[in-house]
């Protein structure tokens, strides 16, 4: 991902659109209306990263904050404590607050942590229960997304595209890997978390899945569902270990090729599609929470059931559309205020 000309980096991050670069700088006069839609936002996305297959790092690009988000973490490192050393208590510590957008980050996890609180249970009694009603739904929203991101791109070359195609690519690989069973050790749960938030992370590639791959994904809900300390805390530590180490290089890619990064996303985003086509069965061709062999609509089991899926599809691109809408709408509005 190297640019063919000198300034080929700095023309790529000073000339996209206004809608890519709005939420780049973080704003430091945030009203109490704006931290109230990252709060919103950020319930969007913990429901999101309950689904296997479906990532919050999609709902932050749609929703317009994924590029404040990556620069809140990737200001977070060994630099801080010269900082607070270099003001000293209060001052250095609001300083500290304001460098990482301590706020933004906070109203944000405040809002996934909600979803998981609330929704993990509701979710997985769905994926359980229903699940061509909530693979339709979010099959729709993923289309949506892609096509919403795909306009995003200017100026289409082979690079750009070798790129999503590589993305596409890729996503469509981890999808298809096996499962792991088992019961995982605290160890273990480390590592898993440190690369599911990595995943989590990047739009398209969803943690909660690799979480699903890595064989942890059941331990981590029944952790949340009793309130497993030991294994929620373990897991935490090694989402925070990842996250550090891999927002740094993301923040490095979208400052300098912001579209080349876009491009490779979407293709990410796209070959997730494979992990949420709504019609699955099992190894014998049978409907039960382990179905995750994709089929095609007149071969699913008890039909097609045209008329619920498509009306879930068309729900879920519109809740994105207007999600990317209402994303955009609060961007400029911060523009304007300042």
């Amino acid at each position: 991902m190297t640019a063919s000309k000198p300034d080929e980096a700095l023309s790529e991050s000073t000339s996209t659109s206004s809608n890519q670069t709005l939420d780049s700088v973080a704003p430091t006069h945030d009203s109490a209306k704006q931290f109230f839609a990252v709060y919103i936002k950020g319930m969007a996305m913990g429901a999101a990263d309950i689904v296997p297959g479906v990532s919050g790092g999609t709902i932050a690009l749609i929703a317009g904050i994924y590029q404040r988000l990556i620069n809140a973490l990737g200001s977070i490192g060994p630099n801080l404590w010269s900082v607070f050393r270099r003001q000293g208590s209060i001052k250095g510590f609001m300083e500290v607050w304001r460098q990482v957008d301590a706020t933004f980050l906070l109203f944000l996890l405040l809002g996934i942590g909600t979803s998981i609180v609330t929704l993990a249970g509701i979710i997985k009694g769905l994926l359980d229960n229903q699940p061509l009603l909530i693979w339709s739904f979010f099959f729709g929203l993923v289309v949506a997304t892609v096509l919403l991101l795909l306009t995003e791109i200017k100026r289409w070359n082979a690079a750009r595209a070798g790129l999503f195609i590589t993305g596409l690519v890729v996503a469509v690989v981890i999808s298809s890997l096996p499962l792991l069973a088992g019961s995982p050790s605290l160890p273990y749960l480390f590592f898993a978390g440190a690369i599911a938030i990595c995943a989590m992370i990047l739009p398209g590639v969803s943690g909660s899945f690799i979480l699903l791959l890595l064989g942890a994904y059941d331990t981590v809900l029944e952790a949340v569902h009793t309130f497993d300390l030991t294994t929620i805390i373990t897991l935490m530590a090694g989402m925070l270990t990842g996250l550090l180490l891999f927002t740094r290089i993301l923040k490095w890619l979208l400052s300098r090729y912001y579209q080349a990064t876009l491009a490779l996303l979407t293709g990410f985003i796209a070959g997730s599609l494979v992990k949420v086509w709504p019609w699955k069965v099992d190894a014998l061709g049978s409907l039960n929470a382990e179905a995750i062999t994709n089929v095609a609509p007149w071969a699913y089991p008890t039909g097609a059931h045209w008329l619920t899926t498509l009306s879930l599809m068309l729900l879920g691109a519109v809740l994105v559309s207007l999600l990317s809408w209402w994303g955009h709408r609060t961007n400029h509005s911060k523009l304007i205020d300042e």
